[in-house]
């Protein structure tokens, strides 16, 4: 299929959104914060980016596909000290809700961008790839299934400027960049330094928030830098739990009993960039990074009554009545996850040139480890004898790359400019670990009646899940560049990978950009891509207790979750999982009739085969529940990984920049951002014929509708920033729009309306070195519609938002910080 003839088969858009969206991003004054496309104030065009090319002194205005660029000063014009919240508040095609009660994703919380899953957005730093998460997000959240890389683990003390580019990139980059390229570059140089302390809290006195964050340089020898940055901070919990009515027998009736909001963490991590000068050929460089988050967050509340069967007597018929859960809590008791997450990765090569080759070679590891302790809960079935404290286990993901890449210009006749030609290897070893927990954390002990095993609000992992897997792949590509004409610039990409685990692959990619004239300009993109299967997705298992609407009512359930290896698995009809592939396709203009005002407009479409998703949750049949506990199994429920469905996600983004130089330096600049994302399901997976046997969907209508509807349909943005002097004040008006969280019962389904949220801050500069910021997230303290009551989805009103909220529901939020710098 030619490009043209797939461009044009990309679906109409809402005619009047996209037109509305154009006018405004056109003839309306936007910024240059926002973070979409950096205006310098020195007259430069743009910024040399060096995501998605191999080619020297590129630009963005002169880039084929559509690259956001987020400086320093961007990512911290927001209240926010974590860097995917920024990113979501600077970028409208990312989505980072923000989920609670779910277990791991309260500590590890996924972003999606172009409403994608998580794991198809590929993270770099300083180019290098970047390892995933060990979380695997396997409750009802966005990016269900998924373990993407841990974007708050990276402190936003440590970062220069980032390169968002919004386009697959697979055969670049290899798996993982179907949805773009996150490309986050750190602060260099031995000159300089910065330190900052900040506060913060909600309008509700609650969600406090301190941090203290600093970077500094320093000289290597005579020919080198080291430049360190560290940051620390202490972020309270926020509660929007409702009050508990739903027994009025309890002690603690009517009271707020459950915590439902952000969890509390308290992340403590230092980065270290480098590099000396060997040679006049040659440099050596390393970077790194240690990082440990502690992270308190709060499970469902447990009653202090439970109800059961008691079983029949010669003289008394079988009846229920309430007994005590626990004599351990005779109030009831709120479990708590405390997690430790541990976050490491070191880099070093050397770089140079050699024949006219500019080459790096590099070595690469990282690793990061969750662990999980369980307190203030028991184990129900050990009664008097429980403990209150359990450790749940770890899970850890490896990563160690070698990375030989170089490039070099070649004059061509016929042609404007060089070609560029690049080419590289890379080898890449990835581990994946299940480490179990202690025995009380699991074990289930038979009792008259029946009550549940393992620890209250996360059974640990037990020695049949636990284990290390791993497997390597290795790559080669070629990359070419080339400016054409004085008006045609080009490009070809093509990379052939082979992993241990499933195979070979292929991916490529042709881009094209027309500058018809100065100011205005046409650019495409084709391209293959590909996501292998992580090894979190192939083997991870446990079981747990889970909430799901049965016969209409939300209902704890013991829920296993297993490899697609496993004897469970197959039993239900479990395949080994394939690769997804995808196709891309994109066209924009650029519109930049001089150095202060510059307008894109790029259409995409991203279809995506043997899309991998998180079944749904089983619901076993007496029949089914005997198989597997035969296996040694009792479980409720069933789930586990699989190509469930092929994908089509189109859309579009907007980004318009404006600024106005006023007298004596003063400036006022402007953005309006705009992105429109569907996603539909073009086909379904076949359903195991054991399942359709039982009367079982392994992928039901909840899962493929929160790949579809889940996340906003689009999200708008108008920002301004007034410098003038010493002081500069900074405002965003943000729409997010409206999503749905679906449900098996399509009665059930809730759909949102969207939601406008005013940021607005201030700051002075006092002498050559201080700094003083303020400023208020959510003015209006704006929250979203509150969970229905139906089906008991809001656990009789103590649960009353959805986790699915673009914004979150912490309400207003105040802050200040102060700055030195040198």
């Amino acid at each position: 299929m030619s490009s043209s003839t797939a461009l044009t088969q990309i679906p109409a858009l809402p005619v009047k959104t996209v037109i509305a969206a154009s006018l405004i991003a056109c003839f309306s004054l936007p910024m240059q914060a926002q973070a979409q496309q950096e205006l310098p104030a020195e007259g430069e065009l743009q910024s040399v980016v060096v995501t998605g090319t191999f080619a020297k002194n590129r630009r963005t205005i002169d880039s084929e596909s559509p690259i956001d660029i987020l400086t320093s000063r961007d990512l911290q014009s927001t209240g926010s000290t974590e860097l995917a919240t920024v990113l979501a508040r600077l970028l409208p095609s990312v989505n980072f809700p923000r989920p609670t009660g779910a277990d791991a994703s309260d500590a590890v919380r996924p972003a999606q961008l172009r409403g994608l899953s998580p794991d198809q957005t590929l993270v770099l730093v300083n180019g290098k790839r970047r390892y995933t998460s060990a979380v695997v997000n396997v409750n009802g959240t966005l990016g269900r299934g998924s373990a993407p890389v841990d974007l708050n683990a990276i402190p936003l003390a440590a970062i220069d400027h980032i390169e968002v580019l919004r386009d697959g990139a697979a055969a670049q980059y290899g798996s993982d960049a179907i949805a773009g390229v996150i490309n986050i570059i750190l602060k260099k140089g031995a000159a300089g330094g910065d330190v900052e302390v900040g506060y913060g809290q909600t309008q509700e006195h609650d969600g406090k928030q301190k941090s203290i964050k600093g970077s500094a340089g320093f000289t290597l020898g005579d020919d080198g830098w080291v430049r360190v940055s560290a940051e620390v901070a202490e972020r309270d919990p926020t509660n929007r739990a409702g009050a508990d009515f739903r027994n009025p027998l309890e002690p603690r009736y009517g009271k707020v009993n459950q915590r439902y909001g952000d969890a509390e963490s308290k992340p403590a991590t230092v980065f270290v960039n480098s590099e000396y000068h060997i040679s006049d050929n040659l440099d050596w460089y390393g970077f790194g990074s240690y990082g440990q988050r502690d992270t308190s967050a709060a499970a469902t509340w447990r009653t202090t009554l439970i109800e059961v069967t008691v079983p029949a007597t010669p003289t008394v018929p079988a009846h229920k009545e309430f007994v005590q859960r626990t004599p351990i809590y005779s109030e009831g008791f709120l479990p708590l996850q405390n997690s430790t997450l541990t976050d490491q990765s070191i880099v070093t090569g050397l770089r140079g040139e050699a024949a006219g080759w500019r080459w790096d070679a590099s070595l690469n590891y990282g690793s990061n480890k969750f662990e999980l302790d369980l307190d203030n809960t028991v184990n129900q079935s050990l009664g008097a004898n429980s403990p209150t404290h359990f450790y749940a286990g770890s899970l850890k993901n490896e990563q160690t790359v070698f990375n030989l890449d170089a490039a070099r210009e070649f004059p061509v006749a016929g042609i404007e400019g060089p070609l560029t030609v690049a080419v590289g290897a890379e080898a890449r070893h990835e581990k994946y670990t299940i480490g179990a927990g202690d025995e009380a954390s699991y074990i289930t002990v038979v009792t008259t009646p029946a009550t549940a095993g393992g620890a209250q609000g996360f059974a640990g992992f037990r020695p049949a899940n636990a284990g290390s897997h791993s497997r390597h792949n290795e790559s080669i590509y070629v990359n070419l560049e080339a400016e054409v004409t004085k008006k045609l610039s080009g490009g070809v990409a093509l990379r052939h990978e082979r992993y241990s685990d499933f195979g070979s692959t292929t991916s490529a990619k042709g881009s094209a950009r027309y500058a018809f004239n100065d100011a205005f300009s046409l650019r495409g993109t084709v391209s293959s891509g590909f996501r292998a299967p992580s090894l979190a997705q192939q083997y991870y298992t446990i079981t747990t207790t889970n909430f799901q609407v049965i016969n209409g009512v939300n209902t704890a359930t013991e829920t296993g979750t297993f490899a697609v290896n496993t004897p469970q698995a197959r039993a239900l009809g479990a395949q080994d999982l394939k690769p997804e592939k995808a196709r891309n396709y994109s066209l924009g203009l650029q519109f930049q009739p001089n150095r202060n005002f510059t307008t894109t407009v790029d259409a995409y479409r991203i279809d995506i085969d043997n899309r991998i998703l998180f079944s749904a949750n089983l619901a076993l049949n007496d029949a089914l529940k005997a198989q597997l506990a035969a296996q040694g199994t009792a479980v409720g429920a069933v789930r586990y990984f699989t190509n469930a469905v092929d994908t089509r996600t189109q859309g579009v983004d907007i980004v318009s920049t404006y600024r106005i130089d006023l007298q004596d330096k003063y400036r006022l600049d402007f953005t309006v951002a705009y992105n429109h994302n569907k996603s539909s399901v073009e086909k379904i997976a076949a359903n195991p014929a054991v399942l359709t046997a039982n009367n079982l969907l392994l992928i039901d209508r909840q899962t493929i509708n929160r790949t579809t509807v889940g996340s906003p349909k689009d999200k708008f943005s108008l920002a301004a920033d007034y410098a003038f002097g010493i002081w500069n004040a900074h405002g965003v008006v943000t729409r997010y729009g409206s999503f749905t969280v679906p449900q098996n019962d399509a009665k059930l389904d809730q759909t949102y309306d969207p939601q406008w949220v005013l940021d607005v801050s201030g700051s002075v500069k006092l002498g050559k070195n201080w700094r003083l910021v303020a400023g208020i997230d959510n003015v209006t303290d704006r929250y979203p519609a509150q969970i229905t009551s139906l089906g008991n989805l809001n656990v009789n009103g103590t649960q009353p938002y959805s986790g699915f909220a673009p914004n979150g529901f912490n309400g207003r939020y105040y802050y200040a910080k102060a700055g030195y710098s040198w």
